[in-house]
């Protein structure tokens, strides 16, 4: 899959390096998997929610929620967030 962008990433990794090992991970099966549903993705990661036309993994044990659109037709997966549990659950970003 192609992931657009790793800089949200980065940036969360800098704010909470508790979560660098599990975000890394997540991104390096990510980059080596094409999915092409969701189905095929559940395989691999069977936490993942569907929130509208969104996705949400869990990352690092429910430490910080990872949110994308996926385009399973392109393989392309766009991060949209990378929230700490507390924020996700505020749901601001569902607007």
């Amino acid at each position: 899959m192609h992931i657009i962008t790793r800089k949200r990433i980065l940036e969360f990794v800098k704010k909470h390096p508790d979560c660098s090992t599990a975000l890394e991970s997540w991104y390096r099966i990510v980059k080596r998997t094409d999915f092409n549903s969701l189905n095929e993705l559940r395989q691999t990661f069977p936490s993942a929610d569907i929130v509208g036309n969104l996705t949400v993994f869990n990352i690092g044990g429910n430490k910080a929620r990872l949110i994308a659109a996926i385009h399973y037709n392109t393989h392309r997966i766009y991060i949209r967030y990378i929230l700490a549990h507390k924020e996700y659950d505020r749901g601001s970003w569902r607007e």
